[in-house]
């Protein structure tokens, strides 16, 4: 039998459908692959894939039009130029919208994960150095948190802070790590077991022992999250920090987002040369990589997008509200040098031949 090509991928026959009755798109990050891919509803039955190279791209972040990616030593800013995706050369009258790199903040390689608008700006959870950070044009970032037991910032990732929490008024609210170390990697010596969750006002711990937490979310019924070691999504309850299990999906749990009534979770197969991860509960389990999709009054999955090929790790997954057929440039073919946009017009520049011709 012939293989299937790279990057192939199967779908449940709803997703189509869904997607365009909740009018968005779907975009995720995968690091392991260096891309990140949009999913699109072509029609009511088919589903289109538009992947972008980035350079391990891991956080992402959606505002009033702007899309923030992580990647390993850059924080790309792009922001939604719908007037320049009716004429974009590669492929007019196609994209309901453009999202073209505007702002690029070379901060060195700090690992960043979850990333998040506030009401203080873009906020990174800066893992290499154990604290939350912003982000301008004087340094690689300014620490703005950090938890009580860290006692300096170092390149060491001591407690593998990893997700973030915005509450409704847009500040950061709450985070998740893999562990509470103040040395190096401290973190990998109970990582299964030794997950918290914190507050970040008061900052205490309010869930311990967790099985590898990633991915907190406020949502409008309460704090969400994600167990990764067991595939579960879980809301907390916040006065006693104990949690009761929405689903149990079949992979890595990391990535969530949610529109409606529906929640989007990324799921990852196991890194086959962790002998920790393959501990985990969930590698009892035929793992998976793709996204899930949970109608929340019932608890249950309804819907699914999986690979057979080529990637296996995903980081992040974003919904795009309000967007049919999204696309997003990188910085690889330079196109974006090409747009030149101002408060009335935008302008896609004149090739080489035809300025000769005129």
């Amino acid at each position: 039998m012939t293989p299937p090509p790279p990057f192939s991928y199967t779908y449940s026959p709803n997703i189509p459908e869904l997607l365009l009755g909740l009018k968005c798109s779907l975009a995720i990050s995968t690091y392991q692959t260096g891309k990140v891919v949009i999913f699109s509803p072509k029609d009511q039955n088919q589903l289109i894939q538009l992947p972008r190279n980035f350079d391990k791209p891991m956080g992402m972040a959606l505002h009033n039009g702007q899309w923030a990616v992580a990647t390993r030593d850059e924080l790309i800013i792009t922001t939604n130029s719908a007037g320049m995706a009716t004429n974009y050369p590669a492929n007019p009258n196609t994209y309901d919208s453009l999202f073209i790199p505007r702002v690029t903040y070379h901060t060195g390689v700090l690992d960043l994960h979850d990333i998040s608008y506030t009401d203080d700006g873009l906020v990174g959870v800066n893992t290499l150095f154990s604290c939350l950070s912003k982000f301008n044009a004087d340094f690689s970032f300014t620490d703005m948190w950090k938890p009580h037991f860290i006692t300096d910032l170092k390149p060491e990732d001591r407690c593998h802070l990893n997700g973030l929490a915005i509450d409704e008024n847009g500040k950061p609210k709450y985070v998740s790590a893999l562990g509470r170390g103040d040395s190096a990697r401290e973190w990998k010596e109970k990582m299964l077991t030794g997950g918290i969750l914190m507050d970040i006002d008061s900052n205490e711990i309010i869930g311990d022992a967790l099985p590898v937490p990633h991915s907190p979310r406020i949502y409008k019924d309460g704090l969400w999250m994600l167990l990764s070691a067991t595939g579960e999504v879980v809301k907390v309850n916040l006065a006693d920090g104990k949690y009761d299990v929405v689903t149990k999906l079949n992979g890595f749990v990391r990535g969530m987002d949610r529109i409606g009534d529906y929640l989007f979770v990324a799921t990852s197969k196991l890194r086959p040369n962790s002998s920790l991860f393959n501990e985990a509960p969930v590698a009892k389990n035929s793992v998976v990589c793709g996204i899930s999709v949970i109608y929340i009054p019932t608890g249950q999955p309804c819907g699914h997008i999986l690979y057979n090929t080529s990637v296996e790790e995903l980081f992040d997954l974003k919904v795009l509200p309000g967007l049919i057929r999204p696309n997003i440039l990188n910085h690889s073919k330079q196109l974006h040098k090409t747009s030149v946009i101002t408060e009335k017009e935008v302008f896609w520049a004149q090739t080489e031949a035809k300025e000769d011709q005129s």
